[in-house]
């Protein structure tokens, strides 16, 4: 099944060579409970046709009576709902608020070109950045680095990263690793399961059916092209032959993460034996996060598992250690 921002956008792309005008919407910021979060999309024509989500449903309907009483002529606005937003105010059941941006683009060859550089985004495995100017109304698209939050605003303009699915390869099973990939698919990642022992994936299938699970060695899957630039990588088992496989490679790629498991002792010792073996050097050591995951006294497989989560959150949302 395709991602859900690759539907909206081939959807547009679709209506806009068919010659219809569209609407495209796009979560920015929420404040309080929100269903879905900021860079979130929805397509629409003013029939009422729609691909994509904003909330739970409350919005969307809202959204597509105003848009068939051509409440959103201008090419680019910010509306908000819930609390102070569009007349008469409308409070969302979860009590929280959205801004949305809110463009109209024409069946025109600009927009249609701008419509296929998104898709090839979504497909590829980029980021890239488009930034769109309230007042002027211009649309702009840039290559954009693996982390960063997914939308930012500065003056009128508004820049808004899309990408690849960020995706989580899990270096061999345990049980830290199971609970990495249940959350990991939870926060809406493609989750990689590579391990060589066939009876553990056959255990790990009926856990975990949304992962994808390959009876490879981790370091073969990742060394044939495995990681984009939106990949994590996390080793996790405590074997060497595993682990120090995987490092070597990852670090070979753009992954925006690359940790593995163990105590800062057991860290020292695999870095050294890095360093010897492999050639690695410092700057590529110093991508390893080793220990892995934030320090938050956890000590169950999942207590570890969510700070090892929380960490590539942090760094996929650019987020240095320090401003904790």
């Amino acid at each position: 099944m395709e991602h859900l921002d690759l539907q909206v956008i081939k959807q547009g792309l679709q209506w806009l060579e068919s010659g219809r005008q569209i609407w495209l919407c796009t979560v920015l910021t929420t404040f309080g409970s929100a269903p879905r979060g900021p860079g979130s999309m929805l397509v629409a024509v003013p029939s009422g046709e729609n691909c994509g989500s904003l909330s739970g449903g409350c919005i969307e309907d809202d959204f597509l009576d105003r848009l068939k009483l051509g409440q959103f002529a201008a090419h680019n606005q910010i509306v908000r709902y819930g609390d102070g937003g569009l007349q008469p105010t409308m409070a969302l059941p979860c009590g929280g608020v959205l801004d949305v941006l809110v463009e109209r683009f024409e069946p025109e060859r600009s927009s249609i070109d701008h419509f296929r550089s998104l898709e090839t985004a979504l497909v590829g495995r980029d980021r890239l950045s488009r930034t769109i100017n309230l007042k002027s109304g211009s649309r702009t698209t840039g290559p954009h680095g693996p982390t960063g939050r997914s939308v930012s605003r500065s003056g009128e303009d508004v820049t808004i990263i899309l990408g690849p699915v960020r995706r989580l390869i899990v270096a061999g099973l345990s049980p830290v690793a199971e609970f990495c990939a249940e959350f990991a698919l939870a926060l809406g990642y493609e989750v990689i399961i590579c391990d060589p022992h066939p009876e553990r994936l056959i255990k790990a299938s009926a856990l975990l059916p949304n992962a994808k699970l390959i009876e490879v060695l981790p370091a073969v899957f990742i060394a044939q092209g495995g990681c984009h630039a939106a990949t994590a990588v996390v080793a996790l088992t405590h074997d060497p032959r595993l682990d120090d496989l995987t490092l070597m490679e990852s670090v070979r790629t753009d992954a925006f993460y690359i940790g593995a498991m163990g105590s800062s002792k057991t860290s020292l010792k695999r870095m050294d034996r890095l360093e010897r073996i492999a050639g690695l050097t410092t700057q590529d050591m110093q991508r390893i996060s080793a220990p892995i995951g934030l320090h938050l006294g956890s000590k169950t497989p999942a207590e570890i598992a969510i700070s090892v989560m929380a960490d590539i959150l942090r760094v996929g949302n650019g987020i240095d250690r320090a401003a904790l």
